[in-house]
């Protein structure tokens, strides 16, 4: 069946979920993207992490703010990062790419307390809004460039074609710190999906 938008027999398949890992099982954490919590209690994502560290009998690992861990890399300086227990540390990794199914009633939605939970990927043509949000960009080729952020909601652009401006996470968050207007890239709605 032809793609709507593009006309073309090509439809790319939707990009690999986000599945919680518990760090504990995890290698490297310098620079990956964490949710910290409590089982039963709740979680907090948009961190990043630094390499676990031993203190006494108990490992910690250091967590931070994303926009900190970003104004830090790119001016090499440091930042305040809190030792979190290992154990209420989750590293986000990507899962396998399963079909999105559509929403079901409240009960399909529920999930464990146990763990944060696997986030399917949206389309951005299903997604309530856009802009600020974790997206992704489905290439051609088969694959995706992430750690992006939108910056506009769909529009059409010049051509005529509806879609969505994006930045890079790093230049999404030097705007907030330094003012500097972040460079974008207009994508098209098809190859756009809400993470």
């Amino acid at each position: 069946m032809p793609d709507p938008f593009t006309g073309s027999e090509w439809t790319p398949e939707p990009p690999r979920p986000v599945a919680p890992t518990a760090a504990i099982m995890a290698g490297h954490l310098r620079g990956r993207r964490v949710l910290i919590g409590l089982p039963g209690h709740g979680w907090r994502g948009d961190l990043r992490a630094d390499e676990k560290v031993v203190q006494g009998s108990r490992t910690y690992v250091p967590v931070m703010p994303e926009a900190e861990w970003y104004r830090a890399e790119a001016e090499q300086t440091e930042v305040f990062a809190p030792l979190v227990p290992v154990e209420r540390v989750w590293v986000e990794e990507l899962g396998i790419a399963a079909l999105n199914a559509p929403p079901g009633d409240v009960l399909s939605r529920l999930v464990s307390l146990d763990e944060p939970p696997r986030r399917n990927p949206v389309a951005a043509l299903d997604a309530a809004a856009l802009t600020g949000r974790r997206v992704v960009q489905l290439l051609e080729d088969g694959g995706e460039r992430r750690d992006l952020r939108a910056v506009t909601e769909l529009h059409t652009s010049d051509e005529g074609d509806i879609c969505a401006r994006v930045t890079t996470e790093l230049d999404w968050y030097r705007w907030g710190w330094s003012g500097k207007t972040p460079r974008t890239l207009e994508v098209p709605v098809h190859l756009l999906w809400v993470e």
